[in-house]
């Protein structure tokens, strides 16, 4: 399971989704000293949500190592929830005027790269097996 490459894409990329719940996205003014101006993951309840679903998602899927099928699906599953994310995001953003993007926002871009890495992993562990059982 550890030795995978796709585990260690796996991991990371939950680790960038729960660091997201906790970093900035966006920053509303240029003074950033307060709280309020700035959001994250947990400033919406359905980016949150969302967010916490695609952590738990990326982790459950390293546990099913053995059935690569199921972990293809639940990776690809786990991209779309990446991706609708980052569209909440953007559609969230939206209500504010001024600001920008923070720095710590590459977490949640970063995300679906590292899910399009598992994939690809786990798809030629799939064709490595495949080609092995062709041998026996």
């Amino acid at each position: 399971m550890i030795q995978r490459i796709q585990t260690l894409w796996l991991l990371l990329a939950a680790t960038c989704a729960f660091l997201s719940m906790k970093f900035a996205f966006y920053f509303i003014g240029p003074h950033t000293e307060l709280a309020t101006d700035q959001f994250n993951a947990t400033t919406n309840m359905f980016i949150l949500i969302l967010t916490a679903i695609l952590g738990t998602l990326c982790l459950f899927t390293v546990f099913v190592f053995k059935q690569r099928r199921l972990q293809i699906w639940l990776t690809i599953l786990a991209l779309v929830i990446s991706l609708l994310n980052i569209y909440l995001y953007f559609n969230y953003k939206k209500d504010y005027s001024g600001g920008g993007l923070a720095l710590t926002s590459v977490f949640a871009f970063i995300i679906p790269i590292f899910l399009i890495f598992a994939v690809r992993g786990i798809y030629k562990d799939q064709k490595l097996v495949k080609s092995m059982d062709r041998l026996r």
